[in-house]
């Protein structure tokens, strides 16, 4: 696995012949984040060496160089996700090329079901911790150059940002929120049985991606901050007939106040 990883390191290295400190996976929807940005390249997933591919409609499978205010950053526009029939291996070895590329930060984003009755849709809020109902990334042979074998994960995500990223919000007036997120493995969106658990066992939104990754860069030494866009709800009277494209629109709508927070944010740090 090693070799892969720097296997396609190289070949990211070699193509954007520069030096980004910082990464961002775009989750559903969100695509859209790179217009705001000075793009200096595009990598298309299926050029990478190893690198796996997405197929999910709203993730376009490019890997995205470009800079936001004179420094450069490392987007993925599509992440990879488990139900698609990649091994959990898979997920995360976007981030373990970043950080083979030197990423030392990692920003997330992520459509996900709201189950706080405080959320409403279009909704943004930080992560503060989550539950992980995936397979763990980390079973199997350890690597010692991944980083501990037993990494803490009091923090998983960084308090300085998330305190930074709720005084940016309040200075732009964007309404924002703070809570768990629960990590499952779809694809099937939840039925209210499901919503009642998550929300019972400290769940503030529950969506299908992030946490994989967050826990391998924290394995790496990469400091995180996710943000979910609350796409639908999952509380008891609101729940509805949900579709994909619905919650593409949804996260698609408020992606301009995700971007303002991500991009002051990538700014400060």
């Amino acid at each position: 696995m090693l070799e892969t990883i720097k296997k396609s390191a190289d070949y990211i290295h070699n193509t954007i012949n520069g030096n980004p400190k910082t990464g961002v996976i775009l989750g559903s929807g969100l695509g859209g984040f790179i217009d705001d940005v000075n793009i200096i390249r595009k990598i298309p997933y299926s050029s990478i060496p190893e690198f796996p591919n997405t197929t999910v409609e709203g993730h376009s499978g490019l890997l995205v160089h470009a800079e936001i205010d004179g420094k450069e950053i490392l987007i993925m526009q599509g992440r990879i996700h488990f139900y698609e029939g990649h091994s959990i291996d898979q997920i995360v070895f976007p981030v373990r090329v970043m950080k083979y590329l030197g990423i030392e930060n990692l920003i997330l984003s992520n459509a996900s079901g709201g189950m706080n009755e405080n959320f409403k849709v279009g909704d943004l809020m930080i992560i503060n911790d989550h539950i992980n109902l995936m397979p763990n990334p980390l079973i199997g042979k350890h690597v010692p150059e991944f980083g501990e074998r037993f990494p803490d994960m009091s923090e998983p995500y960084n308090k300085a940002y998330i305190s930074k990223a709720h005084q940016i919000a309040k200075e732009n007036d964007i309404k924002i929120h703070e809570g768990v997120y629960v990590a499952v493995t779809g694809p099937t969106y939840e039925t209210p049985a499901e919503y009642r658990y998550f929300r019972i066992i400290g769940g503030d939104v529950v969506g299908m991606s992030t946490v994989p990754e967050v826990i391998v860069a924290n394995q790496m030494g990469i400091h995180c901050f996710a943000v979910s866009v609350i796409t639908d709800l999952g509380v008891p009277g609101k729940i509805e007939y949900l579709t994909h494209e619905q919650v593409q629109q949804a996260a698609a709508a408020a992606e301009p106040k995700l971007s303002r927070i991500v991009k002051e944010l990538i700014s400060s740090i």
